[in-house]
């Protein structure tokens, strides 16, 4: 007999092998039927994964957010099922849970999925589903994994297996799907009632711009019909709040592809409202302390050798811009820090001087991929309301405190 400790203190004895959905069921029917994974001794385990050794356990059920992401990761593996049951030789990449469902990099070959493939997927992923099909993890060898895969003729699988140490390897299946899974999974498809595909979108196989470009479908599933289409519905009154179409209805900023994907321009009506916040954003500033610089969009390559930027991030910024002079070298500022360092280091100092507090609205340029671009929540160049503060050891804790008061003044002050 095994000792299983839960979340209220009380012990209870189960037989070795005992798994989350046999505790479940032996608390109450209705918690077996809402349980979807498990925390054992820390580590997430499947609904029915076997717990062999004394274990600390709490169970997790939609209402929790570990609940989800395994709901979500295990629709994964369904989406999967289903396109290899209608596309057969689907390749596949990788399926996480993201932060509202899940999507899976998969290549089809010659077949172009597009919307009106999305009501076919959705009905196979609930047919599935139906089939009630247990989620059964196993290990295998490195060896084993890679001959099925192999036989799959899918690369992608391939390529990941290649990575991982012999003895750390395990597939689950599904109904008539095996995936490359370390897990957590629920118990069976049957808890999930609602799906719905959100979107299809090109992706580079392992976010690399020169490998080949799969598809990425986006999708979300729920437990209850009634939950889907409240989400959907709420989706539809976000939309209506999108800062993208309401800049473009207002005048606020544009974009234009001749000027450059991702360098947002803004028109008259926005230039207002962006003035307005930079004057408040500076005077609740002053007030605190700050003292406000300008530095130049740009600065010469040895000031980002030096602080280590460059060796980090040189290969996936904007890249030097080269002058006439042999050797010269500059770059597009990709932050503020280097400079601020520049500003402080200019002259000898006191420590009667500190803390000093430097401000400034300084615009920085940062090479994001095209599909990362997003309005202007994700863009190439935009300006940061930054400050670095100088101070002596036992100022730090206070310099801290005074940083989240301002913070918590200037978003209450706006409504937040």
């Amino acid at each position: 007999m095994i000792q299983i400790t839960l979340p209220d203190g009380s012990i209870r004895q189960y037989e070795a092998g005992v798994t989350p959905m046999d505790i479940a069921l032996s608390i109450s029917e209705g918690l077996a039927r809402n349980v979807l994974s498990a925390s054992v001794n820390g580590e997430t385990y499947d609904a029915g994964r076997a717990i062999t050794t004394d274990a600390t356990v709490k169970l997790f059920t939609w209402n929790d957010k570990e609940g989800k992401q395994t709901f979500w990761h295990s629709s994964a593996h369904l989406l999967a099922e289903a396109l290899e049951a209608l596309y057969p030789g689907t390749k596949f990449g990788i399926g996480p849970a993201i932060e509202t469902g899940f999507y899976y990099d998969v290549d089809t070959g010659d077949i172009t999925l597009t919307p009106a493939d999305m009501p076919k997927i959705e009905e196979k992923m609930l047919e599935l589903a139906r089939n009630k099909s247990v989620y059964q993890r196993r290990n295998v060898s490195k060896a084993e994994a890679m001959e099925y895969f192999t036989g799959k003729g899918d690369e992608y699988k391939i390529e990941l297996i290649n990575e991982l140490q012999d003895g750390t390897i395990t597939f689950y299946q599904q109904g008539n799907f095996v995936d490359l899974c370390k897990g957590p999974h629920i118990y069976d498809t049957s808890s999930i009632k609602a799906a719905k595909i959100m979107n299809f979108a090109g992706a580079y196989w392992r976010g690399d711009e020169k490998r080949k470009m799969m598809t990425r479908i986006y999708a979300v599933t729920f437990p209850k019909q009634k939950e889907l289409t409240e989400y959907l519905e709420l989706l539809e009154e976000a939309k209506k709040r999108d800062h993208r179409k309401l800049g473009a209805e207002l005048e606020l900023f544009m974009f234009s592809e001749k000027v450059g994907s991702g360098l947002p321009m803004w028109l008259p009506k926005g230039t207002q409202l962006r003035e307005r916040l930079q004057n408040f954003l500076r005077a609740e500033q002053e007030k605190s302390g700050y003292q406000m610089v300008v530095t130049p969009h740009i600065g010469h390559k040895v000031l980002y050798e030096t602080s280590g930027h460059y060796a980090k991030y040189g290969a996936d910024s904007f890249q030097p811009i080269k002058t006439p002079r042999e050797g010269e070298e500059f770059l597009l500022k990709p932050m503020n820090c280097p400079h601020h360092c520049e500003i402080f280091g200019h002259k000898p100092r006191s420590y009667k001087e500190l803390p000093l507090r430097i401000g400034e609205f300084g615009t920085v340029y940062r090479y994001e991929q095209t599909g990362e671009l997003h309005g202007l929540s994700r863009v190439r160049g935009f300006t940061q309301d930054d400050a670095h503060i100088f101070c002596t050891q036992d100022q730090v804790k206070g310099e801290f405190l005074s940083v989240l008061a301002l913070t918590t003044k200037v978003i209450k002050k706006n409504g937040f």
